[in-house]
């Protein structure tokens, strides 16, 4: 299992915009992580009635990040920094998510990489419950 600490180190979002508090397990082309930042009341995009499921779309994209940034080590290359240019087919399967109990789950699956670009699918589960799935494209630095 990889902590936060190592995830600090795998993406540029510190503090408490790092979302994710774990990986449970990755290979080449998939990861899986865990964590409970949603359910806390100064997550840095909360709104006044709470976290909206459509920032679950940064947890999809940190967890790009984060597989991303262990691809590149475990290859023994620097870590890349990359840009979100598009989000497709999001789908959000409730409103908020601040008021769930226990942790999210977050999976998240490359689907097309080129030489200074990927597209990953992902979801956000509460459980066996998904939250928001989608995909997403970055442009690597």
């Amino acid at each position: 299992m990889i902590d936060r600490d190592t995830l600090l180190g795998l993406v540029p979002h510190q503090g408490a915009m790092c979302l994710w508090d774990r990986v449970l397990d990755w290979d080449d082309t998939r990861i899986r992580l865990a964590s409970a930042t949603h359910r806390d009341p100064s997550h840095p995009l909360r709104g006044a009635h709470g976290l909206r499921a459509v920032h679950l779309c940064e947890y999809g994209a940190q967890a790009m990040a984060v597989h991303g940034g262990l691809r590149g080590r475990a290859a023994g290359f620097p870590v890349r920094p990359g840009m979100l240019v598009a989000l497709r087919g999001i789908r959000l399967h409730v409103p908020y998510v601040d008021a769930l109990d226990g942790e999210l789950t977050g999976e998240a699956e490359a689907v097309a990489e080129g030489a200074d670009s990927q597209q990953y699918a992902f979801r956000i589960l509460h459980g066996e419950q998904v939250l928001a799935e989608g995909r997403a494209a970055v442009m690597l630095g």
